[in-house]
């Protein structure tokens, strides 16, 4: 068996628009007419920069190449240019090859990509998802209250959640992220923190855990601040506190709160997580697999991480083919703690694939499908162009200042 082509697809996500602004597909074909999808998750250049780097690598590694040979694979990639460091453009192109490979190699085994890297361990995934607006953009007027800004919508909405079946819900309350971060939290930005968390853990009770998102946004000092002030909600975590540059830093923090801090979803290959896992920085690792080096990058990281009683939380905000990814991890994984999703898996966000994700009552139920469980839907994709010239997700590009 051996790879023969590669074509890739930058497809516009419909309104509302949860999980970003585009999503980047590939798909391999080997000389046998099998074929596996993967998705690209780099944000930092265009997409369609992104696909010429897909169609690069595929050039020179894995042109006439077998896609079993994953190791091999990643190594050439890995190692191209005299690099061997972790890249988190070259990884998230990687990444997505890789996952199309793995999708040619279950088809071909006929089995889901689990029961290649282990088996399954999990018969169900616990599954949590941002509290969205309840419609409209995912990006509303910030100056018109709403799920972002308001804690009794986003405690209304989280009831409802609730009352669907989830039993965690994600919010991000601390104010606006930038490209000058660290900061110190704003008075005005720790009173809405607080506000939101007793209005939500008022709303939902011990029905579901509260998971408090940062993207980054603190000091160290300043982290330590606004986790002392939502501690008394018990946050199930607290996400990626401070930039994700040193991990030493975020450990200080991770040792000052009860709160246990999730991070890792702009990270890549097992050297910046075992950082992570070494100096006690999280406790939750939130890999990637569009970004993370792949599959068999991200078992390995979480078999590092289980070494040191630490867990595994798939990250999210991408497509639905990283989406099954995560899926297929996080059942063969035995340190698994619980899986980001967008909203249950229906509507827009999926009109660009064939096949489904069974969300039931909270739960993932893993998929049976061999490979990743997922096709490209070619006619779909055909009336969904990205049109814009806006990155996948951007920052603020001015301070943020009292």
């Amino acid at each position: 068996m051996k790879l023969e082509k590669l074509e890739t697809f930058v497809v516009g996500n419909p309104p509302p628009r949860h999980g970003g602004r585009y999503f980047i597909f590939v798909r391999l074909t080997t000389a046998c007419g099998i074929t596996g999808v993967g998705e690209i998750y780099n944000a930092t250049f265009g997409p369609d920069l992104c696909c010429a780097m897909a169609r690069d690598m595929f050039g020179r590694h894995f042109d006439g190449a077998d896609p079993h040979h994953i190791e091999k694979l990643f190594r050439k990639s890995y190692g191209a240019g005299f690099t061997q460091r972790p890249d988190v453009t070259v990884m998230g192109v990687f990444s997505g090859l890789e996952m199309a490979c793995w999708d040619i190699v279950g088809k071909a085994a006929d089995k889901p990509v689990y029961e290649l890297l282990g088996g399954r361990v999990n018969d169900r995934l616990r599954s949590y998802s941002y509290i969205y607006p309840p419609s409209g953009d995912v990006y509303p007027d910030p100056s018109t209250p709403n799920a972002y800004n308001d804690p009794d919508i986003a405690a209304q909405i989280a009831a409802d959640m609730v009352e669907q079946g989830f039993t965690a819900l994600k919010f991000d309350p601390a104010g606006p992220f930038s490209i000058f971060d660290g900061r110190q939290p704003r008075l005005e930005d720790i009173t809405l923190s607080v506000g939101f968390c007793r209005a939500i853990r008022a709303a939902v009770g011990d029905r579901a855990d509260l998971l408090f998102g940062t993207h980054g946004q603190f000091t160290v000092s300043g982290a330590k601040r606004m986790a002392r002030a939502i501690e008394p909600f018990d946050p199930l975590w607290f996400e990626e506190p401070l930039p994700p540059e040193n991990p030493a830093d975020m450990a200080q923090v991770a040792a000052f709160t009860s709160i246990p801090v999730a991070a890792g979803e702009r990270l890549c290959t097992k050297h910046e997580f075992a950082r992570m896992i070494e100096t006690s920085a999280a406790s939750i690792l939130q890999i990637n697999l569009g970004r993370v080096g792949g599959l068999l990058e991200a078992k390995k990281i979480a078999s590092m991480a289980e070494t040191r009683s630490v867990q595994i939380a798939p990250h999210l905000y991408c497509g639905p083919i990283v989406a099954a990814a995560n899926i297929q991890i996080a059942i063969c994984s035995p340190n698994f703690l619980i899986l980001e999703s967008i909203g249950t898996f229906d509507g827009p966000y999926m009109s660009a694939v064939k096949g489904e994700i069974t969300w039931d009552n909270g739960y993932i139920i893993p998929p049976t499908t061999p490979g990743l469980g997922l096709e490209l839907n070619d006619e779909a994709i055909a009336d969904m162009p990205y049109t814009g010239d806006a990155l996948h997700l951007e920052m603020a590009q001015r301070p943020i200042t009292h």
